[in-house]
């Protein structure tokens, strides 16, 4: 078995092979596009020996990994700070970073993330567009109604509301009243009187009670009668 390490960058996608007994058997460098990934599997398929294949986790990564799976490769993706605990680099450039992909995973010590097959994602794909197509049809239907004034609801969307005027949020009935006077306390007295709630301005004046006779002084008895 290959075992092969991948670096890919911007512009080219470096790789190296390694045997079992970790001799170097191919190096070089391939477009990162399909013609590129098409071309280095047929070169490596020369040695008719089976293939895996490491590249770590990053923008692109996943379509090389399904376009060399689609030629017959096992290819893994590297978790990249796993790769960097492992194998810490004083020197990094993409050759090395390719070598040190390969003798991992020539040594069993990938650390491999998890990717669902092409065709679980092609099923995610079409239920996410779908999803995308109901709402937007729900939006649409949204739209045409509030234009033509109906103003009725669609299932699974919140129907849109209009902001209200002044006129429509001031109060209703006998506190409406209360507001519009430029007096409040003199006009709202009947209202507040209605409802049990009077301000304290509004209220009555309470006088002290009258002193029971009982409890009066000789003396204030004297006057009393004196009055009398």
């Amino acid at each position: 078995m290959l075992h092969v390490g991948l670096d890919l960058s911007r512009r080219r996608l470096d790789y190296i092979a390694l045997a079992e007994d970790g001799t170097d058997v191919d190096v070089g460098a391939a477009p990162p596009d399909a013609d590129g990934l098409r071309g280095l599997a047929r070169r490596l398929a020369r040695h008719g020996e089976p293939i895996a294949a490491v590249i770590e986790s990053m923008t692109g990564a996943r379509f090389v990994h399904d376009t060399l799976e689609l030629h017959g490769w096992e290819v893994d993706v590297a978790d990249a700070q796993k790769v960097r605990g492992l194998a810490p680099l004083a020197t990094k450039t993409d050759r090395i970073d390719a070598r040190v992909l390969a003798e991992l995973s020539r040594l069993d010590l990938v650390p491999a993330i998890w990717l669902p097959d092409p065709e679980v994602r092609a099923e995610r794909e079409r239920a996410r567009w779908r999803l995308f197509l109901v709402r937007q049809r729900v939006r649409l239907k949204q739209r045409s109604l509030d234009a033509d004034g109906l103003g009725r609801a669609v299932p699974g969307l919140r129907p849109v509301r209009r902001p209200r005027s002044r006129a429509a949020s001031a109060p209703r009935g006998p506190r409406a009243l209360v507001f519009a006077c430029p007096n409040r306390h003199r006009r709202s007295l009947p209202f507040e009187r209605e409802r049990g709630v009077m301000s304290r301005s509004s209220r009555p004046a309470q006088h002290a009670p009258a002193p029971d006779e009982k409890h009066q002084s000789p003396r204030d008895k004297s006057r009393a009668r004196l009055r009398i």
